[in-house]
């Protein structure tokens, strides 16, 4: 089964981080893809960004950089180091053959027409990186592409608390629209360089449109409704008055409660279609189309400004409530429970359970994760304050509309069958684990003065190793927001330091003086890359650029591809992101190989949230004995530096 932020100076790393929460897209084993040829189709050869796409257009406004072709001796040189950690002796020798060999032929030759168009392109990067890890990828966004994003949990007394909180959830999340719209979001700078704010309006409105191959995205930033899903049923629920005002909360909690009053039964679950794989779908998205009743219902679903889905109660034991949760959000627990309650193309669902569970799942192939984690502040951030929700139309309105769906054709019946059975195997094997580490957080590591991001990626390093007695090769993700459109780049977490960092305390020999030291080397090299794919100086972009021009140019993929450096040093085993937030919550979503693990942590003041997912189905991997291991290597790493603290010498 193939799955799937820092600044330059130490001050602005570290706000820039707390302030720009960004998520980690497992899209890579479509990239490799980078490294399997097989796997990149001919639809990436035509970079173009669909019609409709605007991503620049607020961004030309800015102070922008456009996006360079980096040296490819740089490059390489730098490649080379990251890949040595997971690599035997006689691995890295056949790579740096190979390396040498792609620096001096093929790749110097795809470096001149890489150049040649960053030259011409403001970014060309870009249409070519959404192409390449989002509308072609072929497997389900369900859990391998698409996050789930949790609230604080709510206590619900009665069904009017629950409508309630749902309708100031819808107008917070309209309200900050206006934000958006009235250009009011903030322009962040790293260092000197404005960041790039044109993803914020590329979320509202959006949808994933399924097609063969290579599927299309629709934006519609000017619709006025949303669409509710309650037992299965869909719903418009506009969301504006007739002459445009944001309709009150109390309105829309009428409404919502109107609308679960007017169904008894589940309805024929159309939803469970958009969890599955993208060629299932678009084949059961051309068989359902044929309708035109359900061609007009399936419309305002896309047009929607995002989703609401009201489910069904999921109990939960006490201890297992964040488990229960985080799955909830990323695939609905499978047919029984919330899975067909979903539309799975919308990039905003918001997904609000009678049990005090609520968050969003965010399909990713708009933008990063930055609006949705600004827009969650938003609503944390105004939720306390009932004047907030005071406000807004509550008269000449719209009332909701049931959509309307015909009786499935025997042959949509066959494709709801399969849907429901592969989700249903996916929720199944997915195992998520959610470790609230309570031994120390971002406080204790600043006074250290060492950056917390780099001190828990080199915790999951660790952790990793102790489970597995090797080196595993580990993705995050930087921003590219300094430059026009720009999306993201690969911190490799994994490097000969933090190799160097896990073996030592693992060993009863080495001292604890020797450990801290090492511990500052690899906290400082993995700030240092971290920095350098924020500038977008990394590997894996550059190396994914020079592919696709051999692909463009009809010209065959260097043998460099095949290197076990390159194989092996993007297998990536842990897939991670910082996702920050001051509240009792996480992100989180399913691990980017087979023998791998997602692992999302939100580092609170005091606190540390860890979503560790792994897959049921490989005997190598288990999220539980992960996320026990990272609270140990935590413990044991706290345990070091408070020692260290006691010694003169140990300065940190």
């Amino acid at each position: 089964m193939n799955k799937y932020q820092r600044a330059p100076a130490v001050e602005v790393f570290e706000e820039t981080m707390d302030k720009m929460p960004i998520l980690t897209r497992r899209v890579l084993s479509n990239l490799n893809g980078l490294y399997a040829p097989s796997k990149i189709s001919a639809a990436l050869c035509s970079a173009q960004v669909p019609q409709n796409a605007n991503y620049s257009t607020e961004a030309k406004r800015q102070n922008l950089l456009k996006f360079p072709a980096l040296k490819l001796e740089e490059t390489i040189s730098k490649f080379l180091k990251t890949a040595e950690p997971v690599l035997t002796k006689e691995e890295l020798e056949e790579t740096k053959r190979l390396a040498a060999e792609f620096q001096a032929k093929d790749g110097a030759e795809l470096q001149k027409i890489l150049e040649k168009v960053a030259e011409s392109q403001e970014n060309w990067l870009a249409p070519r990186w959404l192409k390449a890890a989002y509308l072609t990828y072929r497997d389900p966004v369900t859990v391998f592409s698409s996050p789930g994003m949790t609230f604080p949990l709510q206590h619900f007394k009665t069904s009017a608390d629950y409508y309630m909180y749902t309708a100031k959830l819808i107008q917070g999340l309209v309200k900050y629209k206006k934000v958006v719209d009235d250009g009011k979001v903030p322009v962040v700078k790293m260092g000197k360089n404005e960041l790039d704010n044109s993803q914020f309006s590329a979320v509202y409105g959006t949808c994933r449109i399924p097609r063969p191959e290579e599927d299309a995205l629709e934006y519609n930033p000017n619709s006025k409704h949303i669409a509710v899903v309650y037992k299965n049923h869909f719903f418009k629920l506009p969301v504006y008055n007739k002459t445009g005002q944001i309709i009150n909360a109390k309105v829309l909690a009428e409404q919502l409660q109107q609308i679960a009053n007017s169904e008894n039964k589940s309805g024929v679950p159309i939803g469970l279609l958009t969890t599955d794989s993208r060629d299932n779908w678009a084949s059961a998205y051309a068989e359902l189309m044929k309708s035109s009743t359900n061609a007009r219902s399936v419309k305002v679903i896309q047009e929607s400004l995002f989703t609401v889905s009201l489910d069904e109660v999921v109990p939960f034991a006490q201890e297992e409530v964040y488990n229960v949760l985080g799955l909830q959000l990323i695939h609905g627990g499978g047919t029984n429970k919330n899975s067909g309650n979903r539309w799975m193309d919308k990039t905003i669902q918001v997904v609000v359970n009678p049990n005090g569970m609520s968050g969003f799942c965010y399909e990713h192939s708009p933008a990063e994760g930055q609006p949705i984690a600004m827009m969650a502040d938003y609503i944390n951030k105004i939720f306390p304050n009932p004047q907030e929700f005071e406000d807004g139309a509550n008269d000449n309105y719209e009332p909701f509309s049931k959509l309307p769906f015909d009786q499935p054709s025997p042959v949509l019946e066959q494709k709801l069958q399969e849907a429901g059975k592969n989700v249903d195997k996916l929720a199944e094997d997915l195992e998520l684990r959610v470790l609230q580490y309570k031994g120390f957080g971002k406080d204790f590591l600043k006074k250290q003065k060492l950056s917390p991001d780099s001190f828990v990626q080199m915790a999951l390093q660790y952790a990793f190793y102790r489970l597995h007695k090797c080196a595993g090769a580990q993705y995050e993700t930087a921003h590219l927001r300094i430059y026009y459109g720009g999306r993201t780049e690969t911190i490799r977490s994994c490097s000969n330091e933090s190799l160097a960092f896990a073996k030592a305390m693992m060993d009863p020999k080495c001292t604890d003086e020797t450990r801290v030291e090492l511990l500052k080397k690899a906290v400082n090299g993995h700030r240092e890359y971290t920095t350098m794919a924020l500038q977008g100086r990394g590997v894996d972009r550059h190396l994914l650029g020079l592919k696709l021009m051999a692909l463009e140019n009809n010209k065959p993929i260097p043998k460099f591809y095949q290197a076990p450096g390159v194989v092996k040093s993007a297998h990536f085993r842990v897939s991670t992101s910082q996702v920050a937030s001051p509240n009792a919550a996480f992100m989180c979503y399913g691990p980017l190989t087979h023998d791998g693990y997602g692992c999302c942590y939100n580092p609170r003041d005091s606190d540390i949230f860890l979503a560790c997912s792994a897959w049921k189905s490989n005997e190598e991997t288990s999220a539980k004995l992960f996320a026990k291991s990272i609270d140990e290597a935590l413990t044991s790493m706290r345990d070091l530096l408070e020692r260290a603290g006691e010694k003169p010498k140990a300065k940190l």
